[in-house]
């Protein structure tokens, strides 16, 4: 049967070898701009409050994860 062999040419590795597209220092900066951004929002021609609330939420979660994964990697939990 032709066109079984799956893989082809390419060998076959686990997830974990293979590197990640982003550097994570780059991914934090990113979380931390996009925080930043999402407060910038906060100033604008809006009348209610509830956008206020939906921006604030998500960008506490965007610095969250680099505070988080600060902590993580300061008490040897997590390389870099």
């Amino acid at each position: 049967m032709e066109g079984a062999d799956v893989s082809g040419e390419e060998p076959v590795t686990s997830p974990d070898q293979h590197k990640p597209m982003v550097s994570p220092r780059l991914a934090r900066l990113g979380a931390v701009l996009g925080a930043l951004a999402l407060l910038a929002m906060l100033f604008g021609n809006h009348q209610g409050r509830v956008e206020d609330i939906f921006l604030i939420v998500t960008a506490g979660i965007l610095l969250l994860i680099p505070i988080v994964d600060f902590v993580l990697r300061r008490n040897g939990l997590k390389s870099d």
